[in-house]
């Protein structure tokens, strides 16, 4: 067990009268551990909170909510008193951290802005509830690469979890639960009644070393986690639930993010499992900052009307080197989808995915020139999109009504598409064109069914063309260690 940050500095305790007291680890921490492990009380009843978790970083002061004034009966609203606790905690950011633990109940809560040096951990029987309340949730300027809200024009709704230009912030738990309470919104917003654009569930801004992981986000009002502008990102391990005809409802959307890995998450979404974006149309273009040297790993993936891992179709500041393996879909639309637009600018490339399987799909391939949909009419109708080099292969697929649909942009080919090694079993009410090519320019190798003529047949030889990088991204030099928690309450 890791408790170097532990040791590095002095963890604080809390009594029974809410006042923070400052010991030395050193002295108590193998009494605290021996009363963990064998449930010991003293005579006031004493009680002790300890667990272990997965982490970038250890901290070396801890609160609960609770200390704070925060009641987890599921009505009581606790947005100040989560807001005022990390306050609180971002005294500690330069002696070790803190960290802020969320106890059993069900915390009803609006947007909270989080802190650097920070962690958020709930546990096993903790449910954040989202407020349906609007008012609390602060109005926040569009994003800049957008230019707009998705929803409306102006301004957008902060999320619930809200981060802005922080350093080394971890969100994670016992499988705790995030509760974004959508249905309210998803009535408004397909009413037409809403200003301004709705809040996600996790948003993290310009940011660096960003830990998600190990919790349950279910029923967002739209996106689910949404990293934009960030470095250094690691998302593991969530169970992000909402229905199949929920709008908008994304699972994870790196966004203009560098150095990235997603790996281990059972998604069932409205949306996107995944969606890769970069900016949109003239906005994106101007603030000029890719998402790349992303890697995507076992994902599990259930969306009817739309795509595993989706790339765009806000793309303007360019999308490159990612990498996904070992992905699973059932019943979905697409497999990865390419989604893009003349006036969007920008590239996607350097595409690499290997080991999928997908059972019942509506499309194995998908790519499109035409998805539209701009933010206001002063996009440019010459900023034309490129996207090259993309690989497939090591897929089988099963209950397929189409193999793929491929749709490049007229005069700008996609090119360098490469796939390789693929059995596509197709369903009783199967197309009877299976590839739909226009537009494109590549290879296959070892594919059935035979591709279409813009996608020639090289061969068995062939069937390593679709080469899968073996060296690691740098995100993969992350590492986690053990680290402890240990408080007493009354």
């Amino acid at each position: 067990m890791n408790q170097s940050n532990l040791f590095s500095a002095p963890m604080e305790l809390w009594t029974s009268a809410r006042r923070p007291k400052v010991i030395d680890v050193r002295v108590v921490l193998g009494v605290l551990v021996l009363l963990c492990t064998t449930g010991v009380e003293s005579r006031k009843s004493v009680k002790w909170d300890c667990f272990e978790y997965a982490a970038i970083s250890c901290r070396a002061h801890s609160a609960s909510i609770s200390d704070f004034g925060g009641v987890g009966d599921g009505t009581t609203a606790n947005t100040k008193a989560f807001q005022a606790a990390i306050d609180h905690l971002s005294l500690f950011s330069s002696e070790g951290g803190s960290l802020l633990y969320v106890p059993p109940g069900r915390w009803l809560t609006g947007s909270f802005n989080l802190t650097s040096y920070f962690t958020l951990y709930l546990d096993k029987d903790a449910v954040l509830l989202g407020s349906q309340d609007e008012s609390e949730y602060p109005l926040i300027e569009p994003l800049p690469s957008y230019g707009r809200g998705r929803d409306a024009d102006g301004a957008r709704y902060s999320s619930l979890v809200f981060g802005n230009n922080l350093t080394d912030v971890v969100i994670t738990g016992a499988n705790g639960t995030i509760d974004g309470q959508g249905e309210l919104w998803w009535t408004k917003f397909r009413a037409g009644e809403l200003n301004y654009t709705r809040p996600y569930l996790i948003e993290i801004m310009f940011s660096t070393e960003i830990q998600i992981s190990n919790i349950t986000l279910i029923n967002s009002p739209s996106w689910n986690v949404h990293p934009v502008y960030c470095s250094n990102v690691v998302v593991q391990g969530l169970t992000i639930l909402a229905p199949v005809r929920s709008p908008n409802t994304d699972g994870i959307n790196p966004d203009s993010c560098i150095n990235t890995r997603i790996q281990d998450c059972y998604i069932v979404s409205g949306d996107d499992c995944v969606a890769v974006k970069s900016g949109w149309d003239e906005y994106g273009i101007a603030f000029g900052m890719p998402t790349k040297q992303l890697v995507i790993r076992r994902l599990t993936c259930v969306s009817p009307t739309s795509a595993v891992i989706a790339l765009g179709s806000e793309m303007s500041g360019g999308i490159e080197d990612v990498r996904a393996e070992d992905i699973t879909a059932i019943d979905s639309e697409s497999g990865v989808r390419i989604k893009t637009a003349v006036g969007r600018g920008g590239y996607v490339k350097d595409i690499y995915v290997r080991r999928m399987t997908l059972k019942t799909m509506k499309w194995v391939f998908w790519m499109t020139g035409n998805y539209g949909s701009h933010p206001d009419n002063n996009y440019d109708p010459k900023a034309i999109p490129v996207i090259q080099n993309i690989n497939y292969r090591d897929v089988v697929a099963e209950n397929v009504t189409m193999a793929a649909r491929l749709e490049g942009i007229a005069g700008d080919p996609f090119t360098g598409i490469c796939i390789s090694n693929v059995t596509i079993g197709l369903a009783q009410n199967r197309k009877k064109l299976q590839w739909n090519c226009t537009d494109i320019a590549g290879i296959t190798s070892e594919v059935t069914p035979q591709p279409c003529d813009l996608l020639p047949d090289q061969g068995s030889g062939k069937i390593g063309a679709c080469n899968f990088p073996e060296d690691d991204m740098p995100i993969e030099n992350t590492e986690v260690q053990t680290c402890s928690f240990i408080r007493k309450h009354w």
